[in-house]
């Protein structure tokens, strides 16, 4: 059944509003996989702070003209999901990556991150991305073997001090 011309802009707006709030795309092609496997990964997408649109190629270019997402629209062939990440840019891409993992045909076409278009093969630069909480608790690991060792060495001055005062 065709869009009227309403519902076309209707769709373009919002998919474009998404693109502007959006720290990563990706885009996928999930011809074949059933609706309730649809739906959980709908839901897992809102529990990652992912917005997920199924649109036609056509309206999705129209949305990401302009935008830094525009280096996406070579890949917008066949079906096309897009995958909006709005709190964390990996997001999007670890979903997909899981996803993946149990439905062969499912499948991911291309990123883009900072305006730049990344190949579907190179996934891992976004999915591996670590989260707000990962990159605090590295920095307080790396600090804390930091601030172990300064003490670790002072002590060792201070024993070394009182075995030449002891030998004077």
């Amino acid at each position: 059944m065709p869009l009227a011309l309403e519902g076309k802009k209707a769709i373009v707006a919002e998919v474009s509003e998404a693109a502007k709030g959006a720290l990563s795309v990706v885009v996928a092609d999930s011809r074949g996989v059933t609706v309730g496997k649809m739906t959980n990964l709908r839901k897992q997408a809102r529990e990652n702070g992912v917005e997920l649109r199924v649109v036609r190629n056509t309206l999705a270019r129209r949305a990401l003209e302009g935008t830094q997402w525009e280096c996406l629209n070579e890949s917008f062939v066949g079906p096309t999901l897009l995958a909006f990440s709005t709190e964390h840019p990996g997001a999007a891409a670890r979903l997909f990556k899981e996803f993946a993992k149990d439905e062969k045909n499912f499948e991911v076409k291309a990123l883009a991150y900072e305006g730049e278009l990344i190949p579907a093969a190179d996934i891992d630069r976004l999915a591996t991305l670590p989260t707000y909480d990962e990159a605090i608790a590295k920095l307080m690991s790396v600090m804390k073997e930091a601030s172990a060792g300064k003490l670790v060495r002072t002590l060792a001055a201070l024993r070394d001090q009182k075995q030449e005062a002891e030998a004077a």
